[in-house]
């Protein structure tokens, strides 16, 4: 059912009115700050009608409304207006260092977090799955360290414990074979194509390099979605998220396990522009009293990660939708030119 006016501006009032001082808001004051020539009583019947439509509630307690998660989507949707903030005043506060892109990253996070004085999140770039190049070393009998090395010159190394003590001409042998006829791949697509060629070679080499696929595969797994968070401690200071215990605990457990809120961050990297999840309308957000706002960044026009502000959801969203969204930018132009 669509809003008529009236209800889409006395919708809009008391967001904004709860928004700024968390108190449920009354039919006396709507019909002072909506700027509408409305007799109290039409103001309380077009208010059950939001009710009815799931848009607002009434806590036990008071005689005034508030939101609903419903309500607030429907603002940020179509009734909210954004804030302009100054991009350049963002970037000088932003230590941008292209060569240190971990850096980069972590002061994003901060910048995210300062700026909102929520908590700012920032999902790394997706590591590249496929490897250059790798090395075998010997460190003594049967432990062999696997050097791996991506395209971008990012190295990691994984420790091999063999049944076969190998020497290095095999150790030299096995890495160029890898080297020559697969560099550029992913370590999945090595193991298919080495499926169908190690009847071909002897069995003790055969067992090393499958291995070497199952380590590499492991490594580059374990670093695709290193996430970096900032300015926690922000959240117990908004009282929507702190007030019991319970939700604390959820709130915590969140950032702890990290698991729904990567899933969260990885559905925003598919989407184009900023995402807002408000509360429980989003499975991936754990409370009603949780929203989160999020943009995917790039690096040289790919979209390599996502980024957000997570805080209660009676947030600034006028404010934070366009911190978020400047935050991406800044972040997709430092890492292309690094």
């Amino acid at each position: 059912m669509q809003l008529d006016s009236r209800a889409q501006t006395l919708l809009k009032a008391l967001v904004e009115r709860y928004i700024a001082d968390g108190q449920p808001v009354g039919s006396r004051a709507l019909s002072k700050i909506s700027g509408l020539d409305l007799s109290p009583a039409t103001i309380r019947n077009i208010m059950a009608d939001l009710e009815e439509m799931g848009y607002v509630a009434s806590p036990h307690t008071s005689a005034g409304r508030i939101p609903t998660p419903r309500g607030y989507r429907l603002f940020v949707d179509t009734l909210l207006t954004v804030q302009h903030i100054d991009e350049n005043s963002v970037e000088a506060r932003m230590r941008l260092q292209p060569q240190q892109p971990q850096r980069v990253i972590a002061n994003a996070a901060q910048m995210l977090s300062s700026l909102s004085q929520f908590a700012g999140v920032v999902m790394s770039p997706k590591r590249e799955s496929a490897f250059q190049q790798i090395e075998f070393l010997r460190l003594s009998e049967k432990r062999i360290l696997l050097v791996i090395v991506d395209p971008r010159g990012d190295v990691q190394n994984r420790l091999l414990l063999t049944d076969v003590d190998y020497t290095p001409s095999q150790l030299i042998q096995s890495a160029n074979y890898i080297n020559q006829n697969f560099a550029g791949l992913s370590f999945d697509e090595v193991r298919t194509r080495l499926g169908l060629e190690l009847r071909q070679l002897r069995d003790d080499m055969g067992r090393l390099m499958q291995a070497a696929v199952e380590a590499g595969s492991e490594a580059m797994q374990e670093h695709a979605d290193d996430m970096v968070i900032s300015g926690e401690r922000n959240l117990l200071s908004a009282p929507d998220l702190s007030s019991n215990m319970a939700s604390l605990r959820q709130m915590f457990d969140m950032f702890e396990q990290k698991t729904g809120l990567m899933q969260l961050l990885d559905v925003s990297s598919k989407a184009s522009g900023v995402q807002i999840f408000i509360g429980g309308e989003s499975h991936l957000v754990p409370m009603d009293e949780m929203s989160v706002v999020t943009a995917p960044y790039e690096m040289n026009g790919r979209i390599v990660g996502t980024l957000g502000v997570i805080g209660p959801t009676r947030m600034a969203y006028e404010r934070v939708i366009p911190i978020v969204d400047i935050t991406a930018k800044l972040l997709s132009n430092a890492l292309s030119h690094g």
